[in-house]
């Protein structure tokens, strides 16, 4: 039969090349590894942080002592001016620093509104948010309890003060992630995206090199002149391996991290499989447009990086501009992440999450239309350095 004899073709291809087995199953799981070991404890803590104190008063310690009994930061340094303090943050020894200016408290108590600055190095995204995140915290408490004072000081009693001060009392309920664990968010984005890069490359790389090294003429003629039956006997291996990669990464997330699973663990695992067939026909497309080794794996990098920040992972695509935002559409991680999100952290009806499921299956639909290119390059191969 043509299909099994291509099967054990291309096994016996993935067992002659280490490449394959590093790409296809020690890469994605060593990173998965690396997102759960480096968020641990859920939210990185004490990031190191300095401050430039130029009061040196009873409340300006105060603040000090606040900010380094948070558990977002830690005040590593002391530094005697903002230059010294800035050359520090250039060198990579802190994420941020904060500026208490001179006659501080006497300003405050004298109701002369001191202005507070602290900067944040937004070059690293979580550290410079956490270290905005405390600078901020502190900031907002010291001013609530500097007019507490003052108006405490003038004459009014307690209760009316905080009423003043707090009209509102807000209740924070966060939904899907109540413990605020950056691990269950970031890991199931990220390794994902890292898996789905992988599938690309390697499905770009198995059937361009096929005409690289002008052995795509074997290869279609075993499949008795099909294209058809020549990708699905190259390409279902892949997705087997492919898939059990990407089931062990689930199970690691919801079995052994126990991150939240508010759905069947079988929706899951059918969007993992339907991902990797997705993510394998979005290589196909492009090895039909480019059947040429060094440009498709060129394009196919591009997106696979890019797709760490068009789909929304770490910026909301609403906020997008338009002509960026159109191209996280094209791209397969995103409708995993959406079912990721949907099924898995929100628990909703699976009727709800129905349009990404079409939109994975869609990619393989488009992929057939285009396979009539592929064959012709497969027949014809022009090899283009």
């Amino acid at each position: 039969m043509a299909l099994w004899t291509i099967i054990k073709r291309e096994v016996r291809r993935l067992a002659s090349r280490p490449i394959y087995l590093l790409s296809m199953v020690i890469v994605p799981i060593a990173c998965a590894l690396f997102f759960v070991s480096l968020l641990d404890e859920g939210l990185p803590t004490k990031v190191p942080t300095a401050v430039v104190d130029k009061d040196n008063s009873a409340l300006s310690r105060q603040m000090i002592r606040d900010l380094d009994a948070t558990q977002l930061l830690a005040i590593n340094s002391r530094y005697n001016s903002y230059h010294d303090a800035l050359e520090a943050v250039r060198r990579g020894e802190i994420y941020g620093f904060f500026v208490v200016p001179d006659d501080f408290e006497k300003n405050a108590i004298a109701g002369n509104s001191p202005t507070i600055t602290y900067y944040c190095n937004m070059a690293y995204f979580i550290p410079g948010t956490l270290t905005f995140k405390g600078f901020k915290t502190i900031a907002v408490s010291t001013t609530g309890s500097m007019a507490t004072m003052q108006l405490v000081s003038a004459g009014m009693d307690s209760e009316s003060v905080g009423a003043l001060i707090q009209p509102l009392a807000v209740q924070d309920h966060p939904m899907g992630n109540p413990w605020s664990n950056y691990s269950i968010y970031l890991c199931n984005s990220f390794a994902p995206g890292v898996l789905a890069l992988m599938i690309m490359l390697v499905t770009v790389f198995s059937i361009c090199e096929e005409m690289k090294r002008g052995t795509s003429i074997e290869w279609i003629k075993l499949s008795q002149d099909s294209i058809i039956v020549a990708l699905l006997g190259k390409m279902l291996p892949h997705t087997a391996i492919f898939s059990m990669v990407g089931i062990f990464i689930q199970s690691l997330f919801f079995g052994y991290n126990h991150y939240p699973l508010n759905c069947s663990i079988w929706v899951m695992i059918c969007a993992m499989m339907m991902f990797v067939v997705a993510c394998q026909a979005f290589a196909l497309i492009i090895c039909c447009v480019l059947p040429n080794l060094r440009l498709a794996l060129s394009v196919v990098s591009l997106f696979g990086v890019l797709s760490f920040s068009i789909t929304g992972f770490s910026f909301p695509l609403e906020d997008m501009y338009g002509a960026v935002a159109i191209f996280s559409h094209i791209v397969p991680v995103r409708y995993y992440f959406l079912i990721y999100i949907d099924q898995a952290l929100n628990g909703i009806a699976l009727y709800y999450s129905w349009w990404y499921f079409v939109a994975l299956a869609i990619f393989p639909l488009v992929a057939t239309t285009m396979l009539w290119r592929l064959k012709n390059a497969c027949e014809n191969p022009v090899y283009v350095p």
